[in-house]
Formats: structure tokens, sequence, C-alpha cells
């Protein structure tokens, strides 16, 4: 299958025009078919570096919004109606057991969540599951890391402590956690703690770090150590992000999560825009390389993720809003994205690129956005379904496009 483009976004360092995408899989009909499509711009498929799942529920909680550590929010959100009454669907028993009950409903909702905005791989910050949790989805959730939720609560949620499961990494893999979520003194004092325990290290992923000093964004640019943003839940949360002009001026690795829309965005496509639009020093090329090239460094992913090479099994053909391929991403929506492929699998688009695959449409969920016939893998629909019976009514997620 190839697929000739106006633009291609090999990376944010090489674009080339007039462009021709060879699809590799496995399942194409015919190895030859061509399309042209003189109105798209062809990229590598977002990664969403920080996710909670199951937690992407509507609305946000946090009436007093915002605190001085998000320990504070934790526990007004429990007792928010949102939360309870997701509870009405899945209530963890302590194990944080994502196989049980209808956790795997909660779970599939954010899947799709990540779909619909172009990322079919999703860091899921949650303790490390069964291989069928992993298994069971239409998109790669990412199996291979350690963590600790944070080092002011610990690993409340489940597994060692933080020095074991860095230990259990060997560096080989992501160790993450929650860090500097805050402005109080615990808050300000998770660095040194982090710095003392050893676990100032290249595999280290710190998520949020916001206050975090310059001074420490520095030393963690030294040793290698990434940090991912989610710039809509910080500000909400917490009314600031970590100092992200001191981030760029010393080369961290850099990237950028949703957390779950519980406090954060809607999606990854929301997600970009708040950031470009809150921090204008950021420029689109910037807040591209966060969700791509920096994402595989940082999660340890193939070198194959986060880039595109011109004979590829991973590609996301997007509507040409913008000349700018860059400024495009900023202004795309869910209805603009006509093929996103993953290891060779058609995951979402426009259904007429469908017919080009061996498939069985059983396996698919086929719907309209306007008059654009799309499909998506799986189906979301009967997980809505589910979910309207256990609570006895509608309930509409605004990530949904159907």
């Amino acid at each position: 299958m190839e697929i000739k483009v106006k633009t291609c976004v090999h990376s944010a360092d090489k674009i080339s025009s007039n462009a021709t995408v060879k699809i590799n899989s496995s399942i194409l009909k015919a190895k030859s078919t061509k399309w042209d499509c003189p109105d798209n711009i062809a990229y590598p498929p977002f990664i969403n570096n920080h996710e909670h799942l199951i937690g992407n529920w509507v609305p946000r909680a946090g009436e007093n919004h915002p605190y001085i550590t998000t320990d504070i929010w934790v526990e007004e959100m429990k007792k928010s109606e949102s939360f309870i009454e997701r509870n009405k669907v899945f209530t963890h028993n302590g194990s944080f057991d994502l196989t049980r009950g209808n956790a795997n409903l909660l779970a599939l909702l954010g899947v799709y969540k990540n779909i619909f905005s172009g990322c079919p791989v999703v860091q899921d910050h949650a303790p490390n599951q069964k291989d069928e949790y992993y298994a069971n989805f239409p998109i790669e959730v990412i199996k291979d890391y350690k963590q600790c939720h944070s080092l002011s609560m610990g690993n409340w949620w489940g597994g060692k402590s933080a020095q074991e499961e860095w230990q259990d990494s060997k560096g080989k893999m992501p160790f993450i956690l929650h860090l500097a979520e805050g402005k109080d003194k615990l808050a300000k004092s998770d660095f040194r703690k982090l710095e003392e325990s050893g676990l100032l290290q290249p595999n280290t992923l710190i998520i949020h770090g916001i206050a975090l000093t310059a001074g420490e964004i520095k030393k963690c640019a030294q040793k290698g150590v990434s940090i991912c943003c989610c710039p809509d839940s910080n500000v909400f949360l917490i009314g600031k992000t970590i100092d992200l002009k001191a981030c760029i001026k010393y080369g961290v690795n850099l990237v950028l999560g949703t957390d779950s829309t519980m406090s954060g965005s809607i999606n990854m496509l929301a997600e970009i825009k708040f950031a470009a639009n809150k921090y204008t020093f950021l420029s689109s090329k910037e807040l591209y390389r966060m969700i791509t090239e920096n994402a595989q460094k940082a999660l340890f992913l193939p070198e194959s993720y986060g880039k595109l090479e011109l004979n590829t099994s991973h590609l996301m053909l997007v509507n040409n809003i913008k000349d700018d391929p860059f400024e495009n991403i900023l202004n795309m929506e869910t209805k603009d994205i006509e093929l996103l492929i993953h290891r060779g699998i058609p995951i979402y688009g426009n259904k007429q690129f469908l017919d080009d695959f061996d498939i069985n449409p059983e396996d698919y969920f086929f719907f309209k956005i306007g008059n654009e016939n799309k499909f998506v893998i799986g189906h979301p629909e009967k997980v809505c379904a589910k979910i309207d019976a256990m609570l006895g009514y509608h309930k509409d997620f605004p990530y949904l496009p159907f």
C-alpha cells in the first residue's frame, strides 16, 4: 500500500514534500494499492506519556482548586459527585487489580480517548498489571516499566518500594513516579529525597515536577532524566506547571501527557492546544517533539516509534489545515485524522481506507462524523451501552465522537 501525500513529517528536523509512504502490513489485500492524498500530511502516531486509563470520567473533580498539593485534591476528589458516579461502574477493593470486575470498561474508555486523538501508544501509570490486562486493548498500552506512585505517598496502590522498583528496572526500562506535585514544603523536598535515594537516573521519568527549581531541573538534564508535564491538569490542580523555560534552557528530555479527565484535558489534541495557548514560548515544533521523539526516548520504545520512515508500519494521516505541519497539529481535531495505523493494523480513520485491508468487519465499529464515514477498531459503543445500563441513564463522554 502506497500513499502519496503533500507533506511527510519524518521527525521534528526532517520534512519532505510530495512523498510516498509505503505501508507494511501483513493484512493488506494487495501490496500494490496506491492512494493519492494531496491534501494530507503524514505523521508518526502520537505517544501519550502519562495517563490513568480508568480515570477518564467527567466532569472534572475539584471544586476548591487550585491546591497547594494534589494530596488534598485526592481526598476531595473521592467525595466528588463525578467519582461517586464512576464508582457505580467499578470500585477499588484495595488490590488495584485492573483485571477485576468492570475495571476493563473504564480502561477501554481511556483507550478510545487516546485513539481519537492519534495516540495508539500510551503509558498507563498504575501498578504493573497481569499480562491479560495489556493484551485486552486494541492499542499498545506499555507494560515494560517500573513505578512508584510518589515519594510522599509511597506505592499505596501496589508495588514494591521506590528503590526496589528502580532496582528491578535494571536501568533498561522507564522508572516512573509522580514527583514534587505541589507548592508546599513537602513537594519542595521531593527532589532532595529522590537524589539521596539514588533514584536520579537516566531511566527515571518524573511526572509533573511542579516544585522543582531551575537548579534541580539542570541536574535532571545532566543525569539524562526525562520529565513529563501535563499542563492542563497541573494548572487546574496547582495553578502552575514545572518551570518549562528552565526545562528548555537546560535541554531536559521533556514529554507531554494528558493525565486523566478527572483533572486534565479531554485528550492529547486538547492538551497540545492548551499548552500552545498558555505557554507561547513553546513552539509547535517543540510540542510535536514532546509527543513523538522525546516520548520514544523517555519510554524506552523501539526506535521506529516517534518518527516516520517512508517504509513503515506506523502512520497517522491528517488533513492539511495549516501548511506548517507543526502548526497543523495545533488545529487538528478528531475528524481530521483520516487514517491511523499502528504495527500494521488500521486503528481509526476514513472507511474507504479499510477496504484495502483483509479484516473482519465485525471487529470494527462504523459511524459518521459529519458526512464522513469513519471506522474504529473494537466496539466503544458496546462499552458505552454497558456503562449506561449500570448507571440507569445515558452518559456522554466528550472525547467520543459518536
